[in-house]
């Protein structure tokens, strides 16, 4: 393999760089933060399950004391609301991007329908989000969210000048950024009791299949703290939820009746999950229009055909996307489901709206594209992007962990060592840096991922089988980077069972490997006198360009 040191000459899809992820993640590591510096007073809420507090897509909440800081800012009526004014009012706070389309909508969903779930009793509830898009700072900005979220007479939003926002912002601990044109803030929600103290800390999780769960969560926080302990209308189980990814065949409900079937068919697909509200932040119509481009030419040269589907978890009311429909001046030519439970949008790592996803013949992932950060695709651009992704050569199953020591065996014992480790979390960069030195001798693979990232995700049964594939012969050692905790970075490992450890960087940072990540996932290679050969930002897919990378920059 040839080209410039550093790159390969294959096409990879480029990841935005950590700096813009790192306040996506700092979410989670901040509400850590936010407890010591608010004062915990204990563990999570009582009566927390082993399911709950073994569920990633769960947060069963972070006990808080100390009273919340006060503020005065301006609602989506323009008038004036001070945290005060609502004492004895059980206040939920959060913070929301008043363009948001992705993680900050579920904590909308989530809160509204926690507060639904105490039926009349909720009247003591208040609902209150504080803007946190540095952009979007006008009383038409948050009236606009609220009324595309069918919030409008339903809570308060509340925005200011930038000076007070950020002023808000900091008294809670949120941190907020805009990389690349994409806000990113800390995805925290607070319960405030009725005194106006500092009751309960929640993070959101960015899953779709967990927005009943975790509003029931909620909802228990909030009957505890008022009068009478009202009846939470829900008593779901907390047991992690089956995602319906796409090597599953699922039939969905259609809109204006009939059904979809989604999954393997024999045909790669195209899929497209959106929800009505997007017409605030795009020209949803228009665009869902404009996909009839590509639906003439999928059907004449034989390309995978498109299917829209509506995310129903985040939706303002069931009816919502009917209304919409209505509102196209001809119907669309391809048909749009229903994803009622968000398991499907989940299975599909659909990480925001609207989102492309496109799926082998055998119900692999191929590609994907966050429209609201890449912009829609004209038809042309979008079958480039479909034949481009339908010539790379599909993800090869990553190997059972229990046939893992077979396949390892008679290794030499520096990576004997690394295999009976397989899936562990151990120390920080320090001991990363340790491990990486006693390996001198043998070339190494350094994988930095996060549970929450997506990306890492979809590349993860490529290091599985490579580990194993070269795993004689090389050191293969992963480091958990920005992750929401360790509690996550192993719930992540026990679900992807990989045949070596992994490291700990908290802060994002791989001092005495690299001076800086370009992004996650983010590869480095190093060869057999301990020295950096190269890192390659961005996910690998498929196994052949890993395989290739490892030939070529360790010199098998």
């Amino acid at each position: 393999m040839t080209g410039e040191p550093g790159k390969s000459n294959r096409s990879r899809r480029r990841l935005r760089p950590l700096t813009t992820l790192l306040l996506a993640v700092v979410a989670a590591a901040i509400i850590v933060i936010v407890a010591i510096a608010l004062g915990p007073s204990g563990s999570s809420g009582g009566g927390a399950t082993t399911a709950l507090a073994t569920n990633p897509d769960l947060d069963p909440g972070t006990r808080l004391s100390g009273t919340a800081p006060g503020f005065t800012l301006t609602d989506q009526f323009a008038q004036p609301v001070t945290l005060r004014s609502l004492r004895g009012h059980v206040v939920l706070l959060a913070f929301a991007d008043a363009r948001c389309t992705a993680v900050c909508t579920l904590t909308t969903s989530t809160m509204e329908l926690a507060k639904h779930l105490l039926g009349g009793a909720g009247a003591d509830v208040e609902l209150l989000a504080v803007d946190a898009n540095p952009r979007a700072t006008t009383v038409s900005s948050v009236r606009a969210y609220s009324q595309a979220h069918g919030l409008l007479y339903r809570w308060r939003f509340l925005t200011g000048s930038l000076p007070q926002l950020e002023r808000v912002w900091h008294a809670y601990h949120i941190a907020v950024s805009i990389q690349d044109g994409q806000v990113y803030e800390t995805p925290a929600l607070y319960v405030i009791d009725r005194s106006g103290r500092l009751a309960e800390i929640y993070g959101t999780q960015l899953a779709y299949a967990a927005v009943d769960q975790q509003a029931q969560v909620i909802a228990d926080e909030l009957s505890r703290l008022l009068s009478g302990h009202p009846r939470v209308h829900s008593a779901l189980s907390y047991d992690e939820l089956t995602d319906v990814g796409p090597a599953a065949r699922a039939t969905l409900p259609r809109a204006g009746g009939g059904s979809v079937s989604v999954g393997p068919d024999g045909s790669a697909r195209l899929y497209l999950f959106f929800a009505s509200w997007l017409t605030e932040t795009t020209n949803l119509g228009a665009q869902l229009e404009a996909l009839r481009g590509y639906e003439r030419i999928a059907t004449a040269r034989g390309l995978p055909r498109l299917t829209a589907v509506d995310e129903g978890t985040v939706e303002p009311d069931p009816q919502a996307l009917a209304s919409f429909l209505r509102t196209l001046r001809t119907p669309l030519s391809y048909p749009v489901a229903l994803d009622q439970s968000g398991r499907v949008a989940d299975g599909y790592l659909v990480q925001g709206l609207p989102w492309l996803v496109l799926v082998s013949r055998s119900g692999t992932i191929l590609w994907y594209s966050d429209v609201s950060a890449q912009g829609w695709p004209s038809a042309p651009s979008l079958v480039q992007h479909v034949l481009a992704a339908l010539s790379t050569p599909p993800t090869t199953k990553p190997p059972p962990a229990r046939e893992l020591p077979r396949l390892l065996a008679g290794s030499p014992p520096p990576l004997a060592a690394i295999h009976r480790q397989g899936g562990e979390l151990l120390g920080s960069v320090s001991a990363l840096l340790a491990r990486i030195h006693a390996l001198r001798g043998y070339p190494i693979v350094v994988n930095a991922w996060a549970s929450w990232c997506g990306p890492c995700q979809a590349e993860y049964p490529l290091f599985a089988e490579a580990s194993v594939r070269y795993g004689h012969q090389v050191a293969f050692l992963g480091v958990d980077t920005l992750d929401y905790g360790a509690g996550y970075a192993r719930a992540f490992l026990a679900h992807h069972p990989l045949s070596y450890p992994s490291y700990q960087s908290t802060d994002g940072g791989l001092p005495g490997i690299v001076a800086s990540l370009e992004g996650l996932p983010t590869t480095i290679y190093i060869d057999r006198a301990g020295h950096v050969v190269t890192q390659v930002p961005g996910q690998y897919d498929s196994q052949g360009a890993l395989d290739g990378d490892i030939q070529h920059y360790l010199g098998l």
